[in-house]
């Protein structure tokens, strides 16, 4: 059955609201502008959360902005660097499904259009508001005869439309609830990358902290085989709070508690440690979801650095306890997760890869035994599959191969990878 995906553009497919910045450039003179803000702001938000009408909202935001043409220009290039990173990211999606997007936002086209262009969406699949300017440039209002302009415009539209198939929502606010209310579209997902308004979350069919997240529960293809903010990462102790960000920013789902609770071994994919933490050897062995672990110190004789190199988990840490490890411990391991780096590891032979493109990126851990490699490969050839990159080092405990393989695949390849004699662990990274 066909498929339509309704997606939002403010706080979802980038990561502001496009008028609350056009008046921060706009107004950035203006000596009231503080104040102005905050009205605009908040104008938004109730708006979004359904307690205020969309017209009304829009028409006062439109009023206060004292915007222009120019200012126009230089809000396109600021939110051409806010697009949500979990779009960014699955530009794959976008053209694998161009005829199956939609952006339908109470936005406006002047600056909605040449943000997703470059996304492989066409251009008459941009559904929004557009500006009227007086013959100087100035914004002086709207075309209200567009739907979008009204309270519940996005409703009205989409009935106008008469789509088939199964229809997906993906939005923020409350106008993108509408639709699911509405009973024009099978599912509404609140998209939680940027913000939570709790009001539409509640009602929504599927919350969805990143784009990836939606892609892999409706089996679309993705840049990423398993949506970061399903990967729990535990942080331990007295952590910074810079260490924290990092992940945090990074998508990743953080719980930060003062002890390694039995309830979160079972689940955990990464830890990082406190410089005066410990890891008693009988959580770390049930412990078998864990990758990787960041020490924000010397580890020795704090956590096994043997049992984690038996278990395929990659240990970082920093044995001079140098400051600059607030940051560089986190990075490491995110660079793990999204990469496969394993560079500067305690515990792990070091490599440092390459982003490829097109390609599924798959990792093998195995013990250090003869004929691992010839194993894979031959699993490859018997699959005809078409090998892009390969890359592998040792130390004298384990083999640590990464393959780039082009992007059609028999899904039993994987199977069988698991499934080869002294494998410790294996994933497909994206």
């Amino acid at each position: 059955m066909k498929q339509t995906f309704i997606i939002d553009f403010d706080s979802t497919f980038t990561q502001v609201e496009a008028l609350d910045e056009l008046a921060r450039i706009s107004l950035r003179k203006h000596p009231d502008r503080e104040a102005i803000y905050v009205q605009i702001e908040d104008l938004t938000n109730a708006a979004m959360e359904g307690k205020l009408s969309f017209r009304e909202s829009l028409t006062k935001r439109v009023q206060l902005l004292e915007a222009n043409r120019d200012h126009l220009k230089q809000l396109v290039s600021r939110l051409k660097k806010k697009v949500s990173s979990s779009f960014s990211r699955n530009k794959t999606f976008f053209e694998k499904h161009a005829d199956d997007v939609l952006i339908v936002s109470g936005g406006f086209k002047e600056f909605i259009t040449p943000v997703v262009l470059p996304y492989h969406i066409k251009k008459e699949n941009i559904y929004a508001n557009t500006f009227l300017f007086d013959e100087d440039g100035k914004i002086i209002g709207y075309d209200a005869e567009n739907p979008l302009s009204n309270e519940g415009g996005k409703v009205k539209l989409l009935r106008s439309m008469n789509l088939d198939g199964d229809i997906y929502g993906i939005g923020d606010g409350h106008s993108d609830f509408q639709l699911k209310e509405s009973g024009l579209i099978r599912k509404f997902f609140a998209y939680t990358e940027n913000i939570e308004r709790k009001a539409v979350a509640e009602k929504a069919d599927h919350v969805t902290p990143s784009f990836d997240e939606f892609l892999y529960v409706n089996n679309l293809p993705r840049a990423i085989s398993y949506p970061k903010n399903r990967i729990l990462c535990l942080i331990i102790g007295n952590v910074p709070d810079e260490a924290i960000q990092v992940l945090k920013k990074d998508g990743f789902s953080i719980r930060h508690k003062t002890s390694f609770e039995e309830k979160y071994v079972a689940d955990v994919g990464m830890l990082l440690l406190a410089s005066d933490e410990r890891v008693p050897d009988g959580q770390l062995a049930r412990a078998v979801k864990l990758k990787t672990i960041g020490y924000l110190g010397n580890s020795r004789n704090r956590v096994s650095h043997e049992l984690c190199t038996a278990m395929g988990i990659v240990l970082f840490d920093d044995p001079k306890s140098n400051p600059r490890n607030a940051r560089f411990i986190p990075v490491r391991m995110a660079g793990f997760i999204n990469k496969g780096d394993s560079y500067m590891s305690g515990n792990f032979p070091n490599l440092q890869l390459p982003k490829v493109d097109h390609a599924h990126r798959l990792i093998h851990i195995h013990q250090n035994v003869p004929g691992i490699m010839a194993r894979i490969n031959q699993i490859f050839a018997h699959h005809d599959i078409n090998i892009v990159a390969q890359f592998l080092m040792t130390n004298p405990k384990i083999g640590y191969a990464i393959t780039d393989v082009s992007a059609e695949y028999d899904k039993q390849v994987l199977k069988e990878l698991k499934k080869i004699e002294h494998t410790i662990k294996f994933r497909v990274l994206y």
